[in-house]
């Protein structure tokens, strides 16, 4: 694999053991959604090493985020189940669960309502990337490399935990002039245009007092996904240690060795408050998954001890062996 930072802290303070280059012209400091606000992106280059050999489909992309406690109790459980469903009904309960995140002050002095609740959902990950080419070790592009951001997260989550809310209305339109936002029934100020060019009129109930995560997170989330979009459901699935990979996408070609794969960054997410750090990796699968060394070391260590115990107990058995089913080992309950 090979890992990018992005956010200008040093190689001994991120990851030791990594093959990390500091990227110039990616650090936001704490300037959440700075990129976004100002339109800027900046660029990353990964050179598939010579002696690496041919990166084989599926190419992985993830986003690692270091020193971030997203197994914190307290982050765990603040969420609420009923809304990533639909609901729109909130239980006392679940409303302490989201403090501080499940309501804000607008400019006007209005309490809104926000919607999914909880610091999981509002502390989404949502600095984009864009695969900008892959250009093979002859020069040329390499047709068909492009990142899908589609099938990253569990199939089961998108079915049975997220569900857009209970009135909840999109309609596709054959053109702008037809796509007008006018009248009750839709909530929306425009249009929404879809990446494939069509264009979307939809409808949130309450949108006037509730802030919904399209509108935390524009640059991330379609007002047509909502919370089905699959970062966010990537992101929902929290980590069970401080420092990890979440996947981002993947390249479905034969990547070869000496290519020069080149992605836009827009960096949104701030990491400077928080001492955390954050990096782009690209790796490739092998038959047990994606590369992780932490695993195989542990499993080692692991049947190494198993080994030793078997060894001591061996030896036990043989200088003090015992006979199987002998009663004098039997106690038996005085009366």
């Amino acid at each position: 694999s090979h890992t990018t930072d992005m956010n200008g802290l040093t190689k001994d303070r991120f990851d030791r053991t990594s093959d990390m280059e500091f990227v110039s012209g990616c650090e936001i400091g704490d300037n959440p959604n700075f990129m976004y606000k100002q339109k800027k992106t900046c660029q990353i280059q990964f050179q598939v090493p010579l002696d690496r050999g041919d990166l084989q489909p599926p190419v992985l992309v993830h986003y690692q985020v270091n020193n971030f406690y997203q197994n914190y109790r307290v982050y765990q459980a603040s969420y609420d189940m009923g809304q990533l469903l639909g609901s729109l009904k909130q239980d006392m309960v679940s409303e302490e669960l989201c403090q501080p995140l499940n309501t804000i002050i607008n400019n006007q002095g209005e309490v809104i309502k926000i919607n999914p609740c909880g610091l999981i959902a509002n502390t989404l990950f949502n600095d984009v990337f864009t695969l900008e080419s892959v250009v093979g070790p002859d020069g040329l592009p390499i047709e068909g490399a492009v990142m899908n951001e589609e099938g990253i997260a569990w199939q089961s989550d998108l079915e049975w935990k997220y569900r857009q809310p209970e009135g909840f209305n999109s309609e596709p339109c054959s053109s702008l002039e037809e796509c007008s936002c006018e009248g009750p029934e839709w909530s929306c100020t425009e249009p929404y245009q879809a990446p494939n060019g069509t264009y979307y009129r939809y409808f949130y109930p309450d949108d006037n007092t509730t802030q919904y995560l399209y509108e935390t997170y524009p640059m991330v989330v379609s007002p047509i996904e909502g919370v089905k979009n699959e970062h966010f459901v990537v992101w929902m699935r929290t980590a069970a240690l401080p420092k990890f990979r979440k996947l981002y996408g993947y390249i479905d070609v034969v990547i070869p060795a000496g290519s020069v794969l080149t992605f836009n960054v827009q960096a949104n997410w701030a990491v400077e408050q928080s001492q955390s750090a954050k990096a782009l990796v690209v790796s490739d699968n092998y038959i047990f998954g994606g590369k992780n060394h932490w695993l195989g070391t542990m499993f080692i260590v692991v049947g190494g001890i198993a080994a030793i115990f078997g060894v001591f107990f061996l030896v036990i058995q043989i200088m003090y062996p015992r006979k199987l089913g002998d009663r004098k080992y039997l106690k038996y309950k005085e009366d």
